[in-house]
Formats: structure tokens, sequence, C-alpha cells
């Protein structure tokens, strides 16, 4: 096809060159990789489309947590000659800030005409490489830190943040498991679940009495679907019902199997008459939380596997929504200080994105992880579960559902205060 008939010409020759083909190609894998890095469904749908149009496509993309639909025609083209659909099945993604941060720089080079398309697909699937052992060793510890952390913040007493500490270390193992043993993946939650539960119960008993639902709460907490609920009530507000829906019930259920994986820990420990020796002490003086803060940040920044330059700036993001929330709470309550740390966060995250060419995701996503309501969900399910009431779990139901309105009401509110750049 000639280079002045076709809308990318304005684009450059590294575009123009290309086959309609190979331009499909690479929007394809990069839908992949999007997806794959934890993308929301609005974000990726107006992202691909933006990318799909500077490479002179017309792209139709309709995306849920589990697979993507494409559909592409070449506008040069008369209409029902270039028709192309692909179905993309990727399935859960996870969040991962350094390849999503590489895979927005890939694409606007090849965009920008300073990579052609070919290369920019072989860029994309250098990024598919497993981690080393390194970044293995990372995660566990990620794990662990996290846990120990979010124990800390509840200002645990010592033994209990150590029990939750040593208990998401082995979760992280278990999850490096599941990655080499697919099949171990099924029914994970529920196995971490009788995991926590299990060696909760057991130090308790045997050892001194803990907060023994806050510990196990605690060390299950980079399980917890706090921000796929946020992520799907943001879904469903901008009109995205088929994924919103299916990621909130996909949240649903991993709050179901965390607790039955729990539930039936405390049902096999009395079968065995293994009494657990609950209390609930919560001694910590306040320099305990600040470091818990620190170590919070820092364990967060490793299990959105940013990259080791961006720590600072996910760590500063992740206690400044820390603080905003705690003193703005204070000040005006506690949903109103959810709000204005989802608000201010996400508009600074877009901000950034604005100022550095970047995805506002590296300020936005640990901005907000710290006021997600899983752990609230959790606990008003165990609640249930262990009392045999609907009264049981009502408090916590309703804390989670004032906190995640707060959550939604600020992302929403963030975004338009400041807009997205490209959406990512």
């Amino acid at each position: 096809m000639p280079a002045q008939t076709h809308p990318a010409a304005a684009i450059g020759p590294t575009v123009t060159a290309t086959t309609y083909t190979e331009r499909i190609a690479f929007v394809v894998d990069l839908a992949y990789h999007l997806h794959a890095y934890g993308t929301t469904s609005q974000r990726l749908e107006a992202a691909i489309e933006l990318v799909a149009k500077r490479l002179g496509l017309a792209c139709e993309p309709w995306s849920n947590p589990t697979g993507i639909i494409l559909a592409f025609r070449d506008p040069a083209r008369p209409v029902g000659e270039s028709e192309t659909t692909r179905l993309i099945r990727p399935g859960l993604g996870d969040t991962n800030l350094y390849k999503l941060c590489e895979a927005d720089r890939i694409a606007e080079d090849v965009i920008n005409g300073r990579m052609d398309v070919p290369a920019g697909r072989e860029a994309l699937r250098d990024l598919e490489r497993r981690s080393g052992l390194r970044g293995q060793i990372m995660l566990a510890l990620g794990f662990a830190m996290a846990s120990g952390a979010v124990a800390g913040l509840l200002r645990l007493p010592y033994l209990d943040i150590a029990t939750a500490t040593v208990i998401g270390g082995l979760i992280g193992l278990l999850v490096l498991g599941a990655q080499r043993y697919p099949r171990l993946s099924e029914g994970f939650d529920a196995l971490a679940g009788l995991f926590a539960g299990t060696v909760a119960i057991l130090v308790s008993s045997l050892i001194a009495p803990l907060n023994l639902n806050t510990v196990v709460i605690a060390s299950l907490i980079v399980l917890l679907p706090g921000m796929s609920f946020a992520l799907a009530t943001n879904e469903l507000t901008s009109r995205h019902l088929v994924s919103g829906t299916a990621r909130f019930a996909g949240a649903l259920m991993t709050v179901v199997n965390l607790t039955i994986g729990t539930a039936i820990a405390l049902a096999v420990a009395k079968l065995l008459g293994v009494e657990p020796h609950v209390r609930a002490w919560r001694p910590q003086p306040d320099w305990v939380v600040w470091c818990a803060v620190a170590v919070a940040a820092y364990a967060f920044a490793v299990l959105f596997q940013a990259h080791r330059r961006d720590y600072p700036l996910v760590m500063l993001a992740a206690i400044s929504g820390y603080l905003i929330s705690r003193f703005g709470g204070e000040w005006l309550g506690p949903q109103a200080g959810v709000f204005l740390a989802a608000l201010l966060t996400t508009a600074a995250g877009n901000a950034y994105a604005r100022w550095a060419n970047r995805p506002g995701a590296l300020i936005r996503l640990p901005g907000i992880i710290m006021l997600v309501p899983g752990s609230v969900a959790l606990r008003g399910v165990i609640s249930l579960v262990q009392a045999q009431s609907l009264n049981a779990g009502q408090e916590a139901a309703l804390a989670a559902v004032n906190t995640l309105m707060a959550l939604l009401a600020g992302l929403v509110f963030g975004n338009l205060l400041v807009s997205a750049r490209r959406n990512l």
C-alpha cells in the first residue's frame, strides 16, 4: 500500500513500512502484557485503542479479568475487506510495576518511531522471562515483611508479630511452589488459609496466647483481595459491568476460600482436642507502628515488583497514602480519611504520569494499598463462620462497605481532578 494513503503515514516510516499483520500482532502482544501486569479493563481498553490508532489501525477491544477480545480493521480499506478478530486468554493478571513500565516504554518507542514494530514485539517477549533466584527470594521475604508489618500496624504483641512474619514467609514459599507446580494452584487460597490457621493455633496452644484471628489475617494480608474489590467497583462505576462483576465475584471467592481453610484448621484442632489460647492485647507504642509503616512500604515495593530505582517513589506513595488516611481520619472521620487519601494519591499518580510520561500506577497503586478493605472483609466472614450467626459479621461487613465506597469515591474524583495520561 502506498505510504501516502495510509493514516499512519504521519507517524513515520518505521510504522508505515510495517505490514498490517505485524501491526496487529504488536497490539495483541501489548494487550497481553498490559493485562498480565494488572491493568484494569477500562485503562487497558483505552490504552490499546490509542496505540492502535497511532499505528494506523481501528481497534475495538473488550477486556475482562481472564481474557481479551480485539477486533481490528484497516481504515484505509473498504469496510468488510480487512476485519480481523483476536481472542487472548492470558489468565488472571498480577501486578508487576517494572514490567508495566517497560511495556509502556516499548509502546511509546514504537508509536513514536524510535523502535520498529518487530523490535517492539521482541522486546515485549523478553519481558516474559521468569525472575531468577534473587527475585524468588525477595518475593518470599516480601510476604514475610508485609505480614509482620501489618501485625505491627495493628499494635500486636511481639510474639504475634513474629508468628505473622513466619507464616507470611512460609506462604510466600508456598506461592513459589504453586508457580512451579500448577496443580498446587488449584485450591491455593483454601490451602493458605488452612496453613495459616494451623500454625497460629499451634503457637497459641503450645507457646503463648495470641490475638488469633488478627494474626491469621495479618499473615494472609498479601493474598487478601482488597485491591480487587476496589478495582471491581471502579470498573462497575466505569460501566464495565461484565469485567467488574467477574472481578468482584473472584475477590469474594478468594475471601470465602481463605475462610474455608481457616475454618478447617479450627475444626480439626477442636476434633484433636487442641485448644488455642486467645487474648485481645495490643500493647505496642507508636514507634513500633512507624517502623511497621516503613517496613510495609518496602514490602509492597517488593511485592508490586517495582524496579529498584523506583523503590523510593513507591515507598513514598505507600507511606503518604497511610499518613493522609490516618491523620485525615483523625480530623474528619475514618471514611473521610480514606476518601482524601485515595483522591490525592490518584491525582498525584495522574500528575506524575503526565510529568514523567510513565504509568501513574507507580504512585496510584502503592498509595491505596493500605486503604483497601480486604482484611476487614475477611475478619467479618471468619467471625460469621465461628459464631454461626449473621449478626457476628455485620459490623465488619458494614465497615468494609463504607471503606470501599470512600475508596471508590476518591478514585473517581481523583481522576476528575487530574485526568489520566494514556490511561496507564
